[in-house]
């Protein structure tokens, strides 16, 4: 019985010695219009002193409410991702200093991808760009437009 006891001891040290440790609430939402995002992934990546990362993570879910917790996380620096399908990933450290916390974290759709085929409003001198038919060539810094029907190296066929 003593052996049984010791051991509870030990482990009620070690668990002491981590110090103080929080409650963590998180709620994903959108950032477009406030909407919860479900199913989003929460990862959770301790932070060692100079920034860098810590082996172990923890991973949590979304309920439909865009929310999910978790307790007992020791106070200090926490590297937080989220991860949601159709989305921009997510990632921020927190200095986790208090007994409750609520993080509350706003997701961004991604951009679109820059094509050299469209027109971005940033025509400049020398550049060619398809107008329906013709071809409009921008020269000069006055901006003057010269048409063409094809370009020089089209076919006349």
């Amino acid at each position: 019985m003593k052996r049984i006891s010791s051991m509870v001891m030990a482990v009620m040290i070690v668990v002491d010695d981590e110090g103080p440790t929080s409650s963590l609430r998180f709620v994903v939402v959108r950032d477009s219009d406030g909407k919860p995002v479900r199913n989003a992934e929460v990862v959770l990546h301790p932070v060692k002193r100079k920034g860098k990362q810590a082996k172990g993570e923890m991973e949590l879910k979304t309920d439909p409410e865009g929310r999910t917790n978790i307790d007992g996380i020791p106070y200090g620096p926490l590297r937080v991702q989220v991860l949601a399908p159709h989305f921009q990933t997510f990632g921020e450290d927190y200095e986790i200093n208090k007994a409750e916390m609520e993080i509350t974290v706003k997701l961004k759709r991604p951009g679109g991808q820059y094509s050299v085929y469209e027109n971005h409003g940033d025509e400049k001198e020398g550049w060619a760009r398809r107008v329906e038919e013709d071809v409009v060539l921008v020269a000069g810094d006055k901006g003057r437009r010269v048409s063409y029907n094809r370009l020089p190296w089209e076919s006349r066929n």
